[in-house]
C-alpha cells in the first residue's frame, strides 16, 4: 500500500530518522507533538516517491520536514495570490503569476515528476502531495529592496509540514481552509478558492520553458491577516 498521510520522523525506539504512515489520519500531529501526546506510525520502506507502508509501527520523538533538503532543489513561490490579502495590501491585482511570497500560512505543493510544461487540465497529476509552510520572511530586509529572495532566504525560513498528504487524498485543492495561529490566536482564516489563480494555474505557469523537477516546492500565497498588515492595524 502506498502512503497516505506520510511523515519523517525520529522514533523513539531506535533513535533513528524514518518515513511514516500516520497511525491516526485525522489528527492534528503539530498541536500533539507539542504538547507531548504520543504520536504513532507505520514505517514506510522507500522514498516520498512510491514509499510502501509496512506493518511495523514505531513512535514520533521528534517531528521532522516531509521532504529532505536532499530530494528539494527548488523551491518557487508566489505573493498577492489571496484576494483579501491584495485587499489590505491595497495593490491591484495582478495579471500573471508572479514569484515572489510573503510569510504565514500558506498550502505548500510538493512537485512528483519532473517535466517542464505542464498543461494546465494535466498540472493536478504532477502533484505528490499537499502539506502546510510558513515562509518566515524578514520584514525589514524584504522592505528595503526590491529584491525579496533574501529576505525570504535566512536558515530556518520556510519550514513545511509536519504531515505530507497525498494527492490521491485531497483532489480539488481549491477546496481547503487554510489558517495561521499564532500563540493561539488565529491570525489568519483564509479559503484556497479564494486564490486569484489556481494550483493547475500556477504549475502550468511556472513551468513554461523551465523544467520543474521532482521534489520542488511551490509556496502557493498567503491569505489576508498578515502581521506586518496587522501592525499598521490594517486588518
Amino acid at each position: 500500500m502506498y502512503w497516505t498521510h506520510l511523515i519523517r520522523f525520529v522514533a523513539i525506539e531506535d533513535n533513528q530518522e524514518h518515513l511514516g504512515q500516520l497511525v491516526d489520519t485525522p489528527r492534528d500531529i503539530g498541536k500533539d507533538s507539542v504538547n507531548g501526546i504520543q504520536i504513532a506510525a507505520y514505517i514506510v520502506n522507500g522514498t516520498i516517491f512510491g514509499g510502501r507502508v509496512t506493518e511495523i509501527v514505531k513512535h514520533v520523538m521528534q517531528l521532522l520536514s516531509p521532504i529532505t533538503k536532499e530530494q528539494c532543489n527548488y523551491i518557487r513561490c508566489l505573493g498577492l495570490n489571496y484576494l483579501d490579502h491584495a485587499k489590505e495590501a491595497n495593490m491591484a491585482l495582478p495579471t500573471v503569476p508572479d514569484e515572489t511570497s510573503d510569510y504565514e500560512a500558506e498550502l505548500c505543493i510538493i512537485i512528483e515528476k519532473t517535466r517542464r510544461d505542464f498543461p494546465e487540465e494535466e498540472a493536478l497529476d504532477y502533484v505528490l502531495g499537499y502539506t502546510a509552510s510558513n515562509v518566515v520572511s524578514a520584514r525589514a530586509l524584504q522592505l528595503a529592496t526590491t529584491q525579496w529572495s533574501f529576505s525570504k532566504g535566512l536558515d530556518g525560513s520556510c519550514p513545511i509540514g509536519p504531515v505530507l498528504v497525498s494527492s490521491s487524498v485531497i483532489k480539488d485543492p481549491q477546496s481547503l481552509f487554510i489558517k495561521g495561529i499564532h500563540n493561539g490566536l488565529v491570525v489568519q482564516d483564509g479559503h484556497t478558492r479564494d486564490m486569484i489563480f489556481s494550483i493547475k494555474k500556477q504549475i502550468s505557469y511556472l513551468s513554461q520553458g523551465t523544467t520543474l523537477e521532482a521534489g520542488t516546492l511551490f509556496l502557493t500565497g498567503t491569505p489576508a491577516g498578515i502581521g506586518y498588515f496587522r501592525d499598521l492595524g490594517l486588518c
